[in-house]
């Protein structure tokens, strides 16, 4: 049994030791916005935060974890409040979404150590690969969280996707029995 926090909360995971975590996280924790892309650590699709650090899950067995911390992108903040999640959205750095909770992560490890970095060093920190080739965005959103952090800049928090549940109930138009 492989024992660790996650996201804040302490957890014991009864899997095979040597399961990958991002495995774990999906199957087990029903955690599934750290995504599987590649299975080989070459994409980082799967970026999570170990005791801070941007870690590619596919990579990592439950059995490493072992006593460590553990954040994914649902544990980074509930109410996608995070800087690098609102920068994100405000710079429109997202399309597919596919790489975006990677790639949230990678950025927030980087803030963390260093709120002003530069372009090298951004591009230095996330090695993850995006399809949709939204980098310059990514960037600019980088950057942008890091003013966030530094308060230089503040974002108006944009409203969490979705449909309200009353406004649902009122576009769905009521099905009569024949």
């Amino acid at each position: 049994m492989s024992r660790f926090t996650l996201n804040d909360r302490p957890v014991a995971f009864r899997m095979d030791p040597q399961t990958p975590l991002l495995w774990g996280l999906r199957s087990a924790a029903n955690l599934t916005g750290t995504k599987f892309g590649c299975g080989v650590g070459d994409c980082g699709a799967c970026m999570v935060l170990i005791d801070g650090e941007a870690i590619r899950s596919c990579l990592v067995s439950l059995a490493e974890v072992e006593g460590r911390n553990v954040t994914t992108i649902e544990g980074l903040s509930r109410d996608r409040s995070h800087p690098v999640q609102q920068a994100f959205v405000a710079e429109g750095a997202i399309q597919c979404g596919f790489c975006t909770s990677g790639m949230v992560m990678a950025a927030a490890a980087l803030l963390a150590r260093n709120a002003a970095p530069s372009e090298a060093e951004i591009a230095a920190a996330m090695p993850n690969l995006c399809r949709c080739g939204v980098y310059p965005r990514v960037v600019r959103a980088v950057q942008r969280a890091g003013r966030v952090i530094r308060r230089e800049e503040t974002i108006s928090a944009a409203p969490a996707p979705g449909i309200a549940p009353e406004d649902a109930a009122r576009s769905v138009p009521a099905m009569k029995a024949d």
